[in-house]
């Protein structure tokens, strides 16, 4: 590490006048030895450092003169120069501080010679009248009073003139110029010291001084438009004059707090203070000025608390009016700084207090305990202001808090704190508050800090527990966690010193860590996270001891956890981690913060190897990180890592690369580099270790055995670790496990490469790559990810030196042309592979010879040989495929629609840029070769584009190619495209063309006539093949060719180096050549149609004008500005003549402006932003005439375009409100273009304003315009038919009052109110909704009761004569939304709410005839009956059913009579149809639920008290009210059925089987039919299934038929009920008839092909989930019952159902279907099979155990010949495979553009294959089964030698590199061949052909032995 270069010191040399200079010149000495000597040497520096040298001379000079040397003129002269030039200096200046800490020592003869010159030269600097000198003279003043006696001694003397022009100054500064407010600050400090000067002289009143001091205090008082500081600092003056001047100083006090309180008796006040502060006296003062009044009081508490001292009354007004009257004051106070004064004011009067009670009388300390007023009124301030919106301010409250607890701690001194009535009143107020206050939490810190935690405990010992169930909210965090530090540390201190024994931990753990622990396996998601992260390491880093605690906890837990599921009760929530996961975060965080010493100690003491494989493997991936985290993170760098900790990995890896989510694979990834980098670094210790050969230490603290046997494990480990990762890349394995695989690969080769000097490393990736990995690497290029192709190219290129072992002349050749025949692929995604394959045979030098001839020379000199090849290569490749290109676009010049189908050009581009980008462009070697071909690309590029703009720029190029088969077509064909294309000037599409046969093509020019058109041709490609183009592939090589050219230009201008004249050779690209380029992104931009064109256009063109603002060269600086006025020029003027698109939102033009304005370099004055922002909203604004409406849409749409812009970041952000007034006035327009641009541009600001998130404190991110505007729009005279309403509505709706609205804002929300209640008004239905929300957030929750009855209140009565609906519907819906939220808010305590909502009942009553049939709208009688249903909600929420309010108030009678008067009861007239009816019904069927709740829970079953019943409900004509009806019913029988209600089913709802059954046979709206039958499956069958035959006259058989039979042909939702049902019944049919089973054997086999269809992966996964829930159901009966009920096919089908579901591509799926393994694990004959029983596992080893416990369970039903063949099956797979891969090796290409191959995201077929073959080895190994017959196993050779000889045919048909150009088949023949490969040793083995080492080897655990099998030993097999 370097030494950090000290920043040298700059001093300002000082000068002197020319009279000056020659007066030294005159009494200098030839010796050089007197002082003018000195100081002119000193002058004559330019160094100010230098110059102080010298300075430090002058004293010592001076000492050696003796005292005749006083009348020595030049003596004289020289101290006459000193002060000149220590006034001249300025106030910073460190000569300053130098020349008058040296003055200071001057001997004493010479001072009164100082004094005069230091006097004259201030007299003269106080006689400037310069008003811009003022400021320097004021700086001389105050420094001459800073520890400068020359200085004091000169003001001293001109006291009179200094003050004088200090009065001057600070009056001319104040009017002349308000911009020298810093100066008017200075002066106002400057006098203050002055003041302070001889105050003996205040005594004679007559003085000029004093007069002067008076005219001064007259000053002091200025106005409340000047800088807050000032006003500040002028009100500290003012009292600080006030106590020099009063006397005597006893009355001070008394005048001050009469000032404070406007009650100055002017009788007896002296008159100076009349005459100069009467404006003081005013009852008009402002808050401010009375504020920095107190202010300045401050600085005299401590005289006033003396005076206190001396007599109460002489102190006690000032000292108690103070604070009381800054309470005061504190609610008239809006803004916040002043807010910040004043609580500063008062925290500095509470450390005062403190101060003086430390040594004060008992009077004093009575006046101030905690019951007095004062001490009342400054808590009301804390409580008031705890939670204010500064920080500043918040911190304020707490310091006075804690100051406070102090004071009054120190008045009761000697007494017991706890039970004193203060601190217990204190603690039980505060925490009777809610604990979502955050000032609750500051406080009680304190309070803990002051009394102890033992007092708080006392009153409540869940206070723990309560502040933990806080943690889920992140704002409350950070303040829950501090306030729990603080009790924990304050707890364990009382603890232990009050117990002796160590008896205390158990208390404190039972107080803190139980809470805690109960929280990590209970609590919700963000809890569990936000206690890890805060408060866990703050308790282990405080009580590492407690580790041990927790754990044992946690282990029992989990222990009595298993014991429970043993007995196959609830297997708990799949999402919760639980007690395992509480564990693995524990020890974890214990790890990471160094409270594990060991990890062996860990493993032997703390947590078993089988808990961490099963954390390792668990259900939830936090619990599998935290777990992963627990064996990688280390405090220690060289821990070394364990045998143990290496093996768990090694597990890991196996089942967690295929992880879906990419945060976890990317915390895996890295917790895994850790773990790299652990074992690097301590290799290197155990390397230096093993080289020592120390025998002194046969145990170090790293390792306890010797470091060889520790290094050689390191390298076993990671080549095993290789071994997995390189497997993972099988044939068919997904992305995420390529993408995770290669991500791990690549860290290794990163930590463990071998840098020069490096000694040792312990291991080396390129040392277990063979040809096998290499080539597995290469194919990864095929993925159709391109992170995966990112990776694989950078292992390889880490692995370079290794890849030169495995080229071969033949095979590279191969790959060459892959890659070419690739980059003319009509696939889109095949060109991105060639690219990566020509880059990885450039830089690897593995390149055809014969592609040698295109380079002339390789310039390499004695620098980096590697890089010339690298530049050759690239060179050798572009020339190339530029040839290719060339060609190609030729051909396309005649025929675009045979370059689309057979040779689209795009890849070629893309090959080109792909190249170019990995090449350092500003350091090539061959600049003569490179020079044409730029030249050739640039032309290259020109001509591609031309071919393919036509069809880019067309007014619509969506789906059209001239064809068709008549004229009569034709023609209209032609209209159409006229009328499309109204501004396109070229003429591809001018003419139809007219083709005989749909299906082939005239291969004439594109632009010939119809009539030319006279034989019909077919487009061949390359390979004579006829092909098919459509309209999608002309448009896609079309745009994508543009796409590519673009990139390629804007590539080339960021990366070549330019010359600066055409001749020079030092760079590549021309200036003119840049031009053109830019002139072409002009011409694209401006001119296409198309969005992919013009998106990757603008990409290139935004690299070309970044470019263009670096460049020296001032001529293209300037070009960015001149396209962009050329281009506002062109939308200003709109000529007819213009190509520019007014459709497809301006296509290019946005693109094309908004890269001119983002590359603006942001330090600069952003002038074209603000210049083109002002012309685009003048062009935005409505406009008169409707004929030039396009400037305008042009203008909206490029200010969308640059509000979405995030680079313009705030600069944007002034803009806003402009842009918001266009958008809203712009939706007025009549024109539709006008409105929709409006739109969009509307929606962007939204999302500009409020941000995709809506947060609370967004009001402050509109400005005031918007602000004004939005109010006066709504002002209008008829806000409810502005056409702008909706728009305004939609803001105002997103809109939050500050957090300090109605306080500290100064735009507040009030005045939107009354505006928003008339918006409610509206005819627009949509916009009396939005009205309503919008009012909810400018309605603070205190106000929403009274506004409530405001709003009721002007509801019409029922005799009122003329009423309008429209304004009833919108009042009652704003009621509604306000109540709505009103009983939402958690801000209220239980009292007050009801109380409230008892009000606002009485109120509702009121108005209750609009329930009613008198009102004969059903829309707002709906909307009437909702709020009187919420009301019901709300009451019986805060009375919690212990008070009857309702009843009390007469309420359920009412609602009673609204019920039996309504159309439920007496029914609706036929044909009954009005607006409203299914929103009345609803609201109506809501309130009788309702209201039958009510009578129940009141009366029992007592019918006469129910208004209505459930059976009239579900008996009603409407589907709307037995929806709502049986919806409730649902989720009482839910809660029942789950155990989760407190009570069990109501009585009400008992017996009520047979009606069901009835309604379910009868009911014909499917959604109250899915709602019965699910009502059905909650009840138990017992109680209605015999019912079925009396009610429904079908056997309980036959009604499981019915309900199967729904189950095979109903819509998706029902189909998973009725299955679900079915299932219950056979399941309950299975149980309870034991003996009877086989008479429902038919039904069994329908219900297993019910299950299995339903498993289908096409099938929605509603469906698939159903299954899942049957299978977990029904596990224990029919999967692992030890006396199988099914036959052993359908087992065993079901066994394939629960395979196939873990292998599903939906992770719910997934995941719910790892409960059935989880369940069959845990019986009683199975749990033994794993160590895995009764754990939440994961679905990639769920798959895994799933197998192994079937296999199991075939040896315990001795049912494994019969079912082995099954089994192999499986491992063969369908016979479907086989014959998919033979059609698609036989079938006519068909190009699909965008259809990718069978994309896995999760299944892997050769992992189930794996699995599956493993089992069965380990299965059949074992003794004791009888073996297949002879027959069958020949029939399998026999299909399985088939299978392989079709293999043997199909590989030979692929063509050379196949993996490449025919990845799909290639990949799905390697997966076969796999299945295969297995299923031939499953069967040797089964003859007894292959030896043990069969049992152990897996399919892919040697990819290179199976590599070698490939085609010989497969033909060999067969």
């Amino acid at each position: 590490m370097g030494i950090k270069k000290k920043k040298e010191m700059q001093v300002a040399a000082l000068t002197i006048c020319h009279q000056d200079l020659e007066t030294l010149k005159s009494f200098a000495d030839v010796e050089g030895k007197n002082l003018a000597s000195l100081l002119l040497h000193c002058v004559q520096l330019t160094d100010g450092v230098s110059q102080i040298h010298y300075v430090k001379q002058i004293v010592p000079l001076l000492e050696k003169v003796d005292k005749n040397g006083v009348c020595d003129p030049a003596i004289q002269s020289c101290l006459d120069i000193l002060a000149g030039v220590y006034l001249s200096l300025s106030l910073k200046n460190p000569l300053k501080k130098v020349l008058s800490s040296s003055l200071n020592s001057l001997p004493e003869f010479f001072l009164t010679a100082a004094i005069h010159s230091f006097t004259s030269r201030l007299q003269e600097e106080l006689n400037t009248t310069d008003l811009y000198s003022y400021r320097k003279v004021i700086d001389n003043i105050s420094s001459c009073m800073e520890n400068f006696n020359l200085g004091r001694a000169s003001v001293n003397n001109l006291l009179k003139n200094v003050l004088h022009f200090l009065q001057k100054s600070l009056i001319e500064i104040l009017e002349e110029n308000r911009q020298l407010m810093n100066d008017l600050l200075v002066g106002i400090r400057v006098s203050m010291k002055v003041q302070d000067f001889q105050e003996d002289l205040w005594k004679a009143s007559s003085s000029p001084i004093w007069q002067i001091c008076v005219g001064l205090l007259s000053i002091f008082f200025y106005p409340n438009d000047l800088l807050q500081t000032i006003q500040s600092t002028s009100g500290l003056a003012i009292i600080l004059f006030i106590k020099t001047m009063l006397h005597p100083s006893e009355k001070t006090p008394h005048l001050i707090s009469s000032l404070l309180l406007h009650s100055v008796d002017c009788t007896s006040t002296p008159e100076w203070f009349m005459s100069s502060c009467r404006s003081l006296c005013c009852a008009d003062v402002s808050e401010s000025a009375v504020l920095f009044l107190c202010q300045g009081t401050t600085c005299m508490l401590e005289d006033i608390w003396q005076k206190w001292e001396h007599g109460p009354k002489s102190g006690e007004a000032c000292s108690v009016i103070l604070p009381m009257f800054c309470c005061t004051l504190s609610s008239q106070i809006k803004e916040p700084t002043l807010e910040m004064f004043l609580s500063r004011i008062l925290a500095t009067w509470t450390n005062s207090a403190i101060q003086v009670l430390e040594s004060s009388s008992p009077s004093l300390r009575d006046s101030l305990n905690g019951n007095s007023s004062i001490v009342g009124r400054l808590l009301e301030y804390v409580y008031t202001h705890w939670e204010h919106p500064l920080d500043a301010l918040r911190h304020q409250t707490k310091i006075m808090f804690r100051n406070l607890l102090q004071m009054h701690q120190l008045t009761v001194e000697g007494a017991d704190l706890v039970p004193d009535p203060f601190f217990v009143e204190l603690t039980e107020s505060l925490l009777r508050l809610e604990w979502h206050i955050k000032g609750k939490y500051t406080c009680l810190g304190c309070l803990v800090e002051c009394i102890g935690i033992e007092h708080i405990l006392a009153i409540d010992k869940t206070i723990p527990s309560q502040i933990l169930e806080v943690m889920g909210d992140q704002s409350l965090v950070p303040y829950a966690s501090d306030l729990l530090e603080t009790m924990f540390k304050n707890h364990k201190s009382h603890l232990k010193s009050q117990t002796a024994e160590s008896t205390w931990i158990v208390q404190w753990h039972e107080t803190w860590v139980s809470p805690l622990l109960f929280i990590l396996c209970e609590g919700n998601l963000d809890q569990k996270s936000y206690v890890i992260d805060y408060y866990l390491p703050k308790l282990l880093s405080y009580s590492p001891e407690s580790l041990q605690y927790m754990v044992k906890i946690l282990q029992t837990s989990i222990d009595a956890k298993t014991g429970q599921e043993q007995s196959f009760s609830s297997l708990g929530s799949c999402n919760s981690r639980g007690a395992l996961g509480a564990l693995m975060a524990c020890l974890r965080i214990a790890r990471a913060h160094g409270h594990l010493q060991s990890a062996a100690d860990t493993w032997e003491n703390l947590v078993s190897g089988t808990r961490i494989k099963q954390g390792l493997v668990h259900h939830h991936c936090q619990v599998r990180i935290d777990t992963l985290g627990l064996l990688c993170e280390s405090n220690r760098s060289t821990e070394v890592v364990s045998v143990e900790e290496m093996q768990w990995i090694q597990f890991f890896i196996t089942y967690n690369l295929n992880s879906q989510s990419p945060g976890v694979r990317q915390q895996i990834c890295s917790l895994l580099k850790k773990l790299f980098c652990r074992i690097q670094e301590s290799s290197q210790v155990l390397y230096k270790l093993e080289q020592s050969k120390s025998k002194h230490e046969p145990q170090n603290e790293l390792t306890k055995q010797h470091p060889s046997v520790s290094l050689q494990q390191y390298k076993n480990f990671m080549s095993s670790i290789c071994n997995s990762l390189f497997e993972a890349l099988f044939p068919g394995s997904s992305y995420s496990t390529r993408f995770s695989a290669l991500t791990i690969l690549g860290s290794i080769a990163e930590v463990f490469h071998v840098p020069e000097g490096r000694i040792y490393t312990v291991y080396q990736l390129s040392h277990d790559i063979d040809v096998g990995r290499f080539q597995t690497l290469m194919e990864c290029f095929t993925s159709t990810f391109e992170d995966v192709k990112i990776l694989a190219f950078d292992l390889l290129m880490k692995l370079s030196e290794t890849a030169v072992h495995f080229q071969d002349s033949e095979k590279l050749q191969g790959l060459f042309q892959a890659a070419l025949e690739l980059s003319t692929s009509t696939k889109p995604y095949d060109c991105v592979t060639a690219s990566y394959l020509l880059n990885f045979l450039i830089w690897q030098d593995a390149l055809p010879s014969s592609l040698s001839a295109y380079v002339t020379q390789l310039a390499c000199g004695d620098g980096d040989r590697s890089a010339a090849v690298v530049e050759r290569n690239t060179l050798m490749v572009i020339k190339c495929l530029m040839e290719n290109l060339e060609e190609e676009v030729s051909q396309a010049e005649n025929s675009l629609l045979q370059a689309a189908a057979s040779f689209p050009m795009y890849g070629r581009v893309h090959c080109i840029t792909g190249a170019l980008q990995k090449l350092p462009l500003n350091s090539l070697q061959l600049v003569s070769e490179w020079k044409p071909v730029v030249e050739r690309l640039l032309l290259m590029s020109y001509r591609l584009s031309a071919v393919v703009s036509p069809v880019i720029q067309s007014s619509s190029p969506e789906g059209l190619i001239p064809m068709d088969t008549d004229s009569e077509s034709a023609n209209r064909l032609q209209m159409i495209l006229n009328e499309i294309q109204p501004r396109d000037t070229n003429d591809y599409f001018n003419q139809a063309k007219i083709l005989k046969e749909c299906n082939n093509f005239d291969m004439e020019d594109l632009n010939a006539s119809v009539l030319n058109i006279d034989t019909s041709t077919e487009i061949k490609g390359k390979e004579e093949k006829t092909c098919d183009v459509t309209a999608q592939m002309v448009l896609v090589c079309c745009w994508r060719s543009m796409k590519e050219v673009a990139l390629l230009l804007g590539m080339l201008c960021q990366l070549l180096p330019m010359r600066s004249v055409p001749e020079s050779s030092d760079g590549l690209l021309t200036v003119e050549q840049v031009k053109e380029i830019g002139d072409y992104f002009k011409q694209n931009l401006l001119q296409s149609r198309h969005r992919g064109a013009f998106e990757l256009a603008y990409t290139g063109f935004v690299k070309l004008t970044e470019v263009l603002n670096r460049c020296p060269n001032v001529d293209l600086q300037k070009l960015p500005e001149q396209w962009l006025w050329s281009v506002l020029e062109e939308i200003k003027c709109s000529d007819p003549s213009s190509k520019l698109c007014a459709t497809r939102r301006s296509a290019g033009i946005p693109f094309y402006i908004q890269a001119l304005l983002a590359s603006e370099p942001k330090k600069g004055k952003m002038d074209l932003l603000k210049i083109t922002m002002k012309e685009l909203i003048s062009l935005a604004g409505p406009t008169d005439d409707l004929q030039s409406t396009v400037p305008q849409v042009h203008a909206l749409n490029i200010l969308r375009a640059l509000f979405r812009d995030t680079r313009l970041g705030e600069n944007i952000i002034p803009y806003v409100a402009d842009g918001a007034k266009a958008a809203i006035l712009g939706f007025t327009s009549p024109v539709w273009a006008v409105r929709n641009s409006s739109t969009l541009l509307f929606s962007a600001l939204i999302t500009r304003i409020f941000g995709v998130k809506r947060v609370k404190d967004e009001h402050s991110k509109t400005n005031s315009i918007l602000y004004s505007f939005s109010l006066l729009t709504v002002d209008t005279g008829e806000p409810n038919r502005h056409p702008s309403m909706f728009l305004l509505l939609l803001v105002l709706e997103r809109l939050y009052p500050s957090p300090m609205d109605g306080t500290s804002s100064a735009l507040s929300m009030g005045p939107f109110v009354p505006f928003i209640m008339r918006c409610g008004r509206s005819p627009v239905y949509h916009s009396r909704e939005m009205a309503a929300r919008a009012l909810v957030p400018f309605v603070m929750i205190d106000h929403i009761p009274n506004t409530i009855q405001t709003l009721l209140a002007t509801l019409p009565s029922c005799t009122d004569q003329c009423f309008r609906q429209n304004h009833i519907h919108g009042t009652l819906l704003q009621v509604f939304h306000l109540l709505q939220a009103y009983s939402d808010s958690k801000h209220r305590t239980n009292s007050d709410f009801q109380h409230e909502l008892t009000d606002i009942t009485l109120c509702t009553k009121a108005k209750l005839w609009l329930a009613k049939r008198q009102n004969p709208c059903l829309v707002t009688r709906a909307v009437y009956i909702d709020i009187l249903f919420l009301l019901t909600c709300c009451l019986n929420k805060s009375t919690k059913d212990n008070q009857p309010v309702l009843e009390n108030l007469g309420f359920w009678e009412e609602v009673r009579g609204i019920i039996s008067a309504s159309e439920l009861i007496t029914g609706f007239p036929s044909a009954f149809k009005v607006p409203g009816l299914p929103q009345y019904l609803q609201s109506l069927t809501r309130l009788a639920i309702a209201a039958v709740w009510a009578a129940a829970a009141k009366s029992g079953e007592r019918e006469r008290d129910v208004p209505i019943s459930f059976s009239q409900l579900l008996e009603s004509a409407f589907p709307e009210v037995r929806s709502l009806t049986l919806e409730a019913l649902l989720e009482k029988f839910l809660s029942a059925a789950s155990g989760l209600g407190e009570k069990g089913l109501p009585p009400l709802l008992c017996n009520m089987g047979e009606k069901f059954l009835l309604l379910a046979m009868k009911e014909s709206h499917p959604e109250c039919f899915c709602k019965i039958l699910k009502i059905l499956h909650c009840m138990n069958p017992s109680e209605w299934l015999p019912q079925t035959e009396h009610c429904v006259h079908l056997t309980p058989k036959e009604f499981l038929i019915w309900t199967m039979d729904i189950a095979s042909n109903e819509r998706s939702e029902i189909q998973s009920v009725a299955l679900r049902l079915a299932s219950k019944i056979i399941s309950h049919h299975m149980q309870t008839y034991v003996e009877n089973r086989e008479s429902i054997a038919a039904e069994l086999k329908q219900w297993v092909q019910l299950v299995i269809l339903s498993c289908e992966d096409h099938l929605p996964t509603e469906s698939r989930l159903a299954a899942v829930e049957v299978l977990t159901s029904t596990a224990p009966l029919f999967l692992t019952n030890p006396r199988p009920i099914l036959e052993l096919q359908d087992t065993l089908a079901l066994w394939k159902c629960v395979l196939t579901l873990l292998q599903s591509e939906e992770q719910a799926v997934r995941d719910a279907a790892t409960e059935i393994v989880t369940t069959a694990m845990s019986q009683e004959n199975t749990c033994r099979s794993t160590e895995f029983a009764f754990c939440q596992v994961d679905a990639s080893i769920a798959l895994g155990l799933a197998l192994a416990v079937l296999c199991d369970l075939l040896q315990q039903w001795d049912q494994l010949a019969p079912g082995l063949p099954i089994m192999l099956g499986w491992v063969l797979g369908e016979s479907d495979d086989l014959m998919v891969c033979v059609e698609s090796m036989h079938q006519v290409e068909e190009d699909y553009l965008f259809e990718k191959e069978a994309v896995n995201f999760w299944a892997e077929t050769l992992i189930f294959v794996k699995y599956l073959c493993k089992h069965l080895f380990s299965l059949l190994s074992t003794s004791g089964w009888h073996p297949p017959s002879p027959e069958l196993l020949c029939h399998l050779q026999r299909m399985v030698s088939e299978q392989c000889h079709l293999l043997s045919q199909l590989f030979r048909e692929l063509p050379p590199a196949a993996e490449f150009v025919k990845t799909v088949e290639f990949t799905r023949l390697c997966i076969q061949k796999e299945r295969t490969l297995a299923c031939l040793r499953l069967l040797a083995f089964l003859e007894g052909k292959e030896g043990e080492d069969t049992l152990v080897l897996s399919v892919l655990d040697s990819p290179a032995e199976v590599r070698q099998l490939t085609l010989p030993r497969t033909e060999a097999a067969c």
